[in-house]
């Protein structure tokens, strides 16, 4: 079967709807229709040529929420060059081994993390809104006409995306263009996407969730989005209330849902327009899916990750109260399987583990054959999600079938904050987990067994980690141990660390 050719909806959108509202840039009051998008598109992808910029390399980009990511993205799209977001949040090392794997050619950054950028890369761009003659601008105004599109197919690489790693590495989930186009097909139609939706953006654009829960689908429909700079509950209940704004659709994890309920403004808040509140990146608690139900606001649960471009599952509104918790069907074009150890399908009320397959599935892991190939089996991809099917075909996500736990949205690895731990001289024996916490979902807790006459406190390992984490990977508590529980083969029992200390 030939592969499905790449098409570009921005263009489209451009030559059908040229004057309706695309972007919205919230923070700066920057709007852009359609034949606006377009333009500076072609622009870029004209200096990119410029620059040197080919089919197939890659482009960094390290910026808070703003339509750049989204001019970048088509601007690859129409290059055939590969657009590679950088988590803001991540230290410089870190940051310095996802350029190493990945070789971009040029980072694109804006102003507030120009010193992390000098550090990082020489061929910069950099983005500064405060000023019209930015580099970024002074780029895209000198650009001579963009080259035709390079022919690509949905089969080739638009994106890869940096995950937290299983071995203390992330690894890049690589993101092809029949990706993000079937998760647009996927999620339209049960999030009710038109050309009529406006959607006020909070998640990072850099996270697959920022960008696929629900923006690109929405600029794939041809309506608009408003993207906030950084989520701020106060703020994004006032938008939310806004008549002007006409706000239809919103997505989140769970913590800000939480924190928007604790706001003095939300019970006064005028939530009457929204016809999809989704939710999903993380378990959510059933207090916040009552509460904001109370408040006629039912939310619609799903479940994804950045290798299934994100939707795998949805719940469809219709079914949000009556399946309340559960994280709905299989996508249309996508399935699911539930299985135990031996890879059998299990029966409806067990548990085991989730594996999915489609079109809207990562082919891989970028410089990582080894990884790719051990993550599916038979076409199926190991979701490391811990799942079971109600007698309706319902699905409910109960746990992490590995170790990984999830953070405020973010998905931290302990074997990552344990290489970190292992830095330390005094550290004989360490390991990480997660427990509950109220405001984050879960935080980590690292358990820790001190070298003989070593004097070790906590406020040294949380400084020590804070100096070389992102701050969601760094634990939020400690607790000392003369020894930590291992099996025969010499594998750390997490499962009696969590027993007792998460319970």
């Amino acid at each position: 079967m030939p592969a499905i050719p790449y098409y570009d909806w921005i263009a489209h959108h451009a030559g059908r709807r040229p004057t309706t509202l695309a972007i919205h840039d919230l923070q700066t009051g920057r709007s852009f229709t359609y034949a606006d998008v377009d333009r500076r598109t072609n622009q870029l992808t004209a200096a990119l040529v410029a620059m040197g910029i080919a089919r197939g390399d890659r482009l960094a980009l390290l910026a808070p929420n703003c339509a750049e990511y989204f001019e970048l993205q088509f601007a690859c799209g129409r290059l055939g060059a590969i657009m590679l977001p950088l988590n803001w949040r991540l230290t410089v090392p870190e940051l310095e081994y996802i350029l190493g794997d990945s070789t971009p050619k040029l980072l694109i950054h804006d102003k507030a993390f120009t010193q992390q950028a000098a550090a990082l890369s020489k061929q910069r761009l950099e983005i500064d809104h405060d000023r019209p003659d930015s580099a970024y601008e002074r780029a895209l105004a000198a650009a001579s006409t963009a080259p035709p599109p390079v022919p690509l197919t949905h089969d080739d690489i638009g994106m890869v995306m940096y995950t937290s790693g299983t071995t203390g590495h992330p690894k890049g989930a690589i993101i092809t263009h029949g990706m993000v186009f079937w998760n647009c097909v996927n999620l339209g139609i049960p999030a009710l996407i038109t050309p009529e939706t406006v959607q006020l953006v909070v998640l990072p654009l850099f996270h697959t969730g920022g960008l696929n829960c629900y923006a690109n689908p929405v600029l794939h429909a041809g309506g608009t989005i408003l993207i906030m700079r950084a989520f701020d509950p106060g703020q994004a209940l006032d938008y939310l209330s806004d008549p002007a704004l006409g706000i239809t659709h919103f997505f989140a994890v769970p913590a800000p849902y939480q924190f928007m309920t604790q706001h003095p403004k939300f019970e006064g808040a005028d939530l009457s327009r929204l016809r999809i509140a989704g939710v999903g990146g993380a378990p959510c608690a059933l207090s916040i899916l009552e509460t904001w139900t109370a408040r006629g606001v039912p939310l619609v649960q799903g479940w994804g990750m950045t290798e299934t471009s994100p939707a795998g599952t949805m719940l469809d509104a219709a079914d949000a109260i009556r399946k309340l918790g559960s994280a709905g069907k299989a996508m249309m074009h996508t399935a699911i399987r539930i299985v135990d150890d031996e890879g059998s399908d299990v029966p409806a009320g067990g548990i085991g583990e989730l594996l999915i397959k489609g079109p809207n599935i990562t082919p891989g892991y970028w410089n990582k054959p080894e990884a790719t190939k051990s993550s599916f089996t038979d076409g199926w991809l190991h979701t490391g999600d811990a799942a079971r099917l109600d007698e309706e075909g319902f699905v409910y996500i109960v746990d992490r079938w590995k170790d990984m736990y999830i953070s405020g949205g973010e998905n931290v690895y302990p074997a990552e904050v344990e290489n970190v731990l292992f830095q330390l001289p005094e550290v004989a024996d360490a390991a990480v987990i997660g427990v509950p916490d109220e405001r984050w979902g879960e935080v980590g807790m690292a358990i820790i067994v001190r070298k003989a006459d070593q004097p070790l406190e906590e406020g040294d390992i949380i400084r020590h980690c804070l100096a070389r984490l992102a701050k969601f990977k760094v634990p939020q508590s400690v607790a000392f141990v003369d020894v930590l529980p291992r099996n025969a083969t010499g594998k750390v029992l997490k499962r009696e660390l969590r027993t007792q200390f998460a319970s």
